[in-house]
């Protein structure tokens, strides 16, 4: 446990994983917290950071969602957080980040000026100086936002919590897709493409008995031939009292052996920090 304030944060509660993945709940001026990971390998280290209290959305497998949405994070506090894990990174592994996911807890793109306005900081020669290609930021999917992105010229990557492609399935997990269908999501997808060259990457758990059929495996296939993409399968982080649950290795294998047979890049991606809430879809601060 530490605690140290950075300009607009502070850094509240730290715990480190037997993986070596570090959680910060982070108290801002206001009181609030939010929750930011510090996630080591041996090649590099990644900041997942926080754009939201709470979040906007409803996604029924997250625990975030179970929050209710606060406020927006103000680019500050989006920045420091990155600075906060900048320094733990010098100090426990001496190295400095080296890639940023915004993965923790919010929709980025329902913050989207602050969230900007962050990157250009932490890319900037003053702020860290940091390449806008190590930046990845992940979304739910708001068309009109991608589309936004798109015209912005924004230089870092995109992920899309994608999950099924099939609208009814989606719908189940991820309510909002009712307001924005994946015909709709499918547009922005490709209107990015064509206005960046740069290729998306698809986050998709599999559950069992929710999208774990030859039918779901189809429909993920089909939608992803339209865009130039690669799809991490991710392994389920239960949360409590969770009715979802993580699909068989066979279904995970079926996945990955359909998607490389139509030459569809493919990663399975085993979580890190389980044992401290660290992981995607776990962050709650239940620290508090």
């Amino acid at each position: 446990e530490d605690n140290f304030v950075i300009n607009h944060i502070e850094v509240d509660t730290i715990q480190r994983s037997t993986d070596g993945t570090i959680k910060n709940a982070v108290r801002l001026h206001d009181g609030l917290i939010v929750e930011s990971v510090l996630i080591p390998t041996k090649t590099r280290t990644t900041a997942c950071v926080s754009s939201q209290v709470g979040c906007s959305l409803d996604c029924r497998f997250c625990a975030t969602a179970r929050l209710k949405r606060m406020r927006n994070l103000n680019p500050d506090e989006i920045y420091d957080q990155v600075v906060a894990i900048d320094k733990e990174s010098k100090l426990y592994f001496n190295r400095p980040l080296s890639n940023i996911v915004f993965m923790g807890m919010g929709e980025p793109l329902m913050n989207y000026n602050n969230v900007i306005e962050a990157i250009d900081k932490i890319t900037s020669p003053e702020g860290l100086g940091m390449s806008p290609k190590r930046i990845t930021l992940s979304t739910s999917g708001v068309p009109k936002m991608i589309k936004k992105m798109a015209d912005d010229k924004v230089k870092f990557n995109l992920a899309v919590s994608l999950h099924s492609a099939i609208d009814k399935v989606r719908t189940s997990i991820m309510p909002f897709n009712k307001t924005f269908p994946l015909t709709d999501l499918k547009n922005a997808l490709e209107y990015w493409y064509r206005k960046t060259k740069r290729i998306i990457t698809y986050e998709y758990i599999v559950w069992k008995g929710i999208n774990d059929t030859q039918k779901d495996i189809d429909a993920l296939v089909k939608f992803c031939k339209s865009i130039p993409c690669k799809v991490n399968i991710i392994e389920y982080n239960p949360i409590d009292d969770s009715e979802f649950q993580q699909a068989t290795n066979e279904t995970l294998k079926n996945y990955m052996y359909n998607l490389e047979k139509n030459r569809i890049v493919v990663n399975l991606r085993r979580s890190r920090g389980k044992d401290i809430d660290a992981a995607c879809g776990q962050l709650a601060n239940k620290t508090k």
